[in-house]
């Protein structure tokens, strides 16, 4: 029996997206939250509580950008240019934040500086994922294998809707962290601050979710032509049962319950863009056979992946259970 290598590699790339969306999702949230810590004392606490982590969720951004370009490449080269703007712009949020990760511990004089970069790279990181990611729905114009639209095609009013909607829920991943993560006034403030960005995250969802359908004519069809259809009963009712585990997790001071359901919310989120477009990875032109490269190089490379990503499975496993607990004000990884 033949293997389907687009297919499988389809597979590898979207979890490693998703890993990348849960992981840095929730230290991109910490630092989103920033400004609403004003004491310099809670802030080191937020820092402290992803430094052993955020450097290592970032490999699953690596994974899944390299792999694009070596196992799709036409569909690297379609994507790129077509989206250039906001990955540039993520690249430098993510560079600000992560430099102020160290030189914030390190000046007393310019910290607030640091305070900036590390909020402000962390929303322009998120704002711009949410950009990339509206601008891949509403889909990428195409001609003779190449990108053939402009260089503002990728803002509009929906990619502006998914920024806010990404910005939003890190937010709940980040609060929901804390939540699990501190203790005392810092977890209190942020259960506050979680049970709202909870309904405005599924308020975002569900204002991007009825736009999606009525943006291709494909998107239309899977939601709402027989037997897909019945996506668009179980994913909402799911999506109403985290959100129920949610609120209930942080009324009733629960510490791991509201982070696993704000995951869970992302997680359908996820499935409901995959629902979406699959088979296409570029949206609404190239299915992921067209995009692959040859059998020969995606067979070379699935060898490397059986290895590397059990790997960094096994290594973010240890990490977090290395680290887990709540976090003690006094100490710290810095």
């Amino acid at each position: 029996m033949d293997i389907d290598l687009p297919l499988i590699w389809a597979g590898i790339i979207a979890f490693a997206v998703l890993a990348y969306v849960i992981l840095d999702g929730f230290d991109l949230g910490v630092g989103i939250l920033f400004p609403f810590f004003p004491e310099k004392h809670d802030r080191d606490v937020m820092m402290n509580s992803v430094a052993p982590v955020w450097d290592g969720n970032e490999t699953w951004l690596v994974l899944g950008g390299g792999g694009l370009m070596a196992v799709f490449p036409l569909a690297y080269a379609t994507i790129l240019p077509a989206l250039y703007a906001p990955i540039i712009a993520m690249v430098i949020g993510l560079i600000f934040r992560g430099v102020a990760f160290e030189y914030r511990w390190r000046t007393r004089r310019a910290e607030y500086l640091w305070n900036w970069a590390f909020a402000g790279g962390s929303m322009l990181a998120a704002f711009a994922q949410g950009i990339t990611l509206g601008a891949l729905v509403q889909g990428i114009p195409i001609a003779n294998r190449a990108y053939i639209g402009g260089w503002w095609d990728w803002l509009t009013p929906f990619s502006i809707m998914t920024g806010i909607a990404v910005v939003v829920g890190y937010a709940l991943l980040g609060a929901t962290w804390l939540v699990m993560k501190t203790h005392g006034d810092l977890a209190d403030r942020a259960r506050n601050l979680a049970l709202k960005c909870s309904f405005g995250t599924i308020a975002a969802m569900g204002i991007v979710s009825l736009w999606t359908p009525f943006l291709e004519p494909l998107y239309l069809q899977r939601w709402f032509g027989w037997p897909t259809a019945i996506f668009s009963i179980i994913v909402p009712l799911l999506v109403l049962g985290c959100l129920y585990l949610l609120i209930t997790g942080i009324r009733t001071r629960h510490d791991s319950r509201p982070f696993l359901a704000a995951l869970g919310l992302f997680v359908l989120g996820y499935a409901g863009i995959g629902i979406s477009f699959f088979p296409y990875i570029v949206p609404p032109s190239l299915t992921i056979w067209d995009a692959a490269a040859p059998d020969a190089s995606l067979s070379f490379l699935l060898a490397g992946a059986l290895v590397l990503v059990p790997i960094i499975l096994a290594y973010t496993g240890y990490a977090y259970w290395v680290f887990r607990g709540k976090i003690d004000p006094e100490e710290g990884y810095h």
